[in-house]
């Protein structure tokens, strides 16, 4: 699918997940949703990641619904899988998909999407004990603002 779809794709799963409505098929091979709750820099605000296989390769569209006021625009979001669990990070990000972080010119409570290629397997992803962090930038203080563990979602 190209990334129109996907994007297409998780918005609508992202309204149905408000609804109650079945969020998708979350098998191995389909596409995984996980929820990403705010932290307290970050309180109020929703968030939500789909996960679907690339071959190898695991493409990330992350639906994000607000960032801290304080955020200087353009926003600037930085991405990580973690080992661990959200309330139990690994010393160490797994993997940084960091290669393109400015969101542009959009006020902090509007919708953000981004979408990010990790470079595990879907399958490997979510047998595996991870975490999935959103950041904000080193000049507004480095502060992870989102945090969904893999294992919820798959």
């Amino acid at each position: 699918m190209n990334r129109k779809t996907w994007l297409a794709l998780a918005v609508a799963v992202w309204s149905a997940a408000g609804t109650g409505a079945p969020i998708a098929d979350e098998t191995a091979s389909g596409p995984v949703n996980i929820r990403l709750t705010a932290t307290k820099q970050n309180a109020g605000k929703v968030g939500q990641v789909t996960l679907a296989a690339q071959g190898s390769a695991t493409e990330l569209v992350f639906i994000i619904g607000g960032v801290p006021s304080s955020t200087t625009l353009p926003a600037h979001l930085y991405t990580y899988i973690y080992p661990g669990s959200c309330g139990h990070l690994g010393e160490k990000f797994a993997y940084a998909m960091n290669d393109r972080t400015v969101l542009g010119d959009r006020v902090p409570n509007r919708t953000l999407t981004m979408a990010k290629i990790a470079p595990i397997s879907l399958q490997d992803l979510t047998s595996g004990d991870y975490a999935i962090v959103v950041r904000s930038s080193p000049a507004d203080g480095n502060r992870d603002i989102f945090c969904g563990n893999v294992k919820s979602g798959a």
